[in-house]
């Protein structure tokens, strides 16, 4: 099933504006549904197309790349007659590369193909940062690059036909008004559906289709499967240990604060001998990282501490599978998050949301820990927010809360410690949306919200 996708209008805001001086790199993780939507787009928005993929190409086509992208009349002449089909050079055609990474020859053709002008080019990729797919070409600087990122919940809804919900969303953060209680049940509802199915299409698309959660998890562990493939390769091939880390990430985030702690890959890790692992996953789009900042300051890179982090999952679905398998029973599990019923680490879950709902907006993702004590206390005491963005220059703080919301001691004292003009103080929670002082308690699945245009 082909899902409507956001980043869809995307492509056409770069074929409309670039008109063949960049070729379009589509990145993002295994199984988001790169290739899907670029074959979409191409059948849809061109008059005609020719799909090399690399997983599957032969040598004539490869040897062709090698032997004679100098001569790009010979080249075209010779990719033709290898694949059987000729393209009639304007700008309405286009080549597509998928799954360039197996074969960079082919993406640093890029600089000579754009320069030509006869056709357009549309690149996939996973897992780009792979160091062998880089170290032996020239990158193209004619690439213009697109994420893609796992189907957020607004994709979620439209793909089980509800084109209602999140307009209405949208509507009431606008209006800052909450749903009342028997709506907004009913989106989180829905919602923490989405949270355990996740937003991989072929686990979507089985979810949609009536398959049992079985069934759908099978999906979303082959996934997985894949996952722990890859990292393994980069492992074999730079004797890192990011497959291990991979494994651990639920267990990171289930500790106090989820701070990653190396103790729990190996007693004796140190964050030198394991950060070129941490940003692979990072830069491969199956983990999305959180930096923590020493000061909060609208530049926030130039303040990062990257040896303090913490590490989520780039897919919420995929954690909740991850986490099936330290647990007897996975239906127990979705039983749990679907029905908000006690009996597992739901803050967990709902952090590594807004951490891909926040990631997913194309914003980088941090947090602060900082040293704080009120005059009737003795000694300071350390705090922390979850989450920092900037708007208009300003910080913006975020706190996730699964529970106990009524209290909020570091927004607090975090205010009182940076007397700065703040761009919005953001309590996420589950429950509807009030304002109280200066302090929006946000529903999750409002988060998305914040970062609207």
């Amino acid at each position: 099933m082909t899902f409507k996708r956001k980043a869809y209008n995307q492509f056409l805001e770069w074929k409309n504006n670039s008109r063949g001086k960049t070729a379009l790199m589509v990145e993002g993780a295994r199984r988001v549904g790169k290739s899907t939507l670029v074959t979409e787009f191409v059948q849809k928005e061109y008059e005609d197309f020719l799909f090399l993929d690399f997983a599957k190409e032969d040598d004539d086509v490869k040897e062709n790349f090698k032997q004679n992208i100098g001569k790009l009349d010979v080249f075209f002449r010779t990719l033709f007659l290898a694949k059987g089909k000729e393209l009639k050079p304007n700008r309405n055609t286009v080549i597509v590369f998928d799954e360039v990474q197996l074969f960079p020859l082919a993406r640093q053709a890029i600089k000579y193909l754009v320069a030509d002008g006869r056709y357009d080019y549309i690149e996939t990729g996973s897992l780009i940062s792979i160091k062998k797919n880089k170290e032996k070409i020239l990158i193209p600087s004619e690439e213009f690059k697109i994420k893609m990122y796992p189907m957020d919940f607004e994709e979620f809804l439209w793909a089980t036909g509800d084109t209602v919900t999140f307009s209405a969303i949208r509507d009431a953060w606008n209006k800052k008004e909450g749903f009342g209680d028997s709506i907004h049940r009913k989106i989180m509802t829905k919602f923490r559906t989405y949270l355990a199915v996740g937003g991989m299409p072929q686990a979507v698309d089985s979810y949609v289709n009536g398959d049992t959660w079985k069934q759908i998890d099978f999906i979303k562990q082959t996934i997985i499967s894949l996952y722990e493939d890859d990292l393994a390769s980069y492992d074999d091939e730079n004797s890192e240990k990011a497959s291990v880390i991979f494994k651990t990430i639920p267990e990171q985030l289930a500790n106090h604060n989820s701070h990653f702690k190396f103790s729990l890959v190996d007693k004796e890790a140190r964050y030198k001998n394991y950060v070129n692992s941490v940003s692979f996953i990072a830069k491969s789009m199956i983990g999305n990282e959180c930096i923590g900042v020493t000061s909060p300051e609208s530049d926030m890179e130039a303040y990062a501490d990257k040896s303090n982090f913490k590490l989520y999952m780039g897919d919420t679905g995929l954690l909740v599978t991850l986490i099936t398998k330290s647990i007897d029973s996975s239906d127990e599990l979705y039983k749990t998050i679907i029905f908000n019923k006690s009996g597992m680490n739901f803050g967990m879950v709902l952090e590594n949301a807004v951490a891909q709902m926040i990631r997913s907006c194309d914003k980088d993702l941090y947090f602060h820990e900082f040293m704080y004590k009120n005059e009737d206390e003795v000694k300071e005491k350390k705090y922390e927010i979850d989450f920092l963005f900037t708007k208009k220059m300003k910080i913006c703080p975020i706190e996730v809360k699964s529970s106990g919301y009524a209290r909020h001691v570091s927004f607090d004292n975090f205010k009182k410690k940076y007397r700065i003009k703040f761009g919005g103080r953001y309590i996420i929670y589950t429950k509807d949306l009030k304002v109280v002082d200066d302090i929006v308690y946000l529903p999750v699945y409002m988060t998305p919200c914040l970062f609207d245009r």
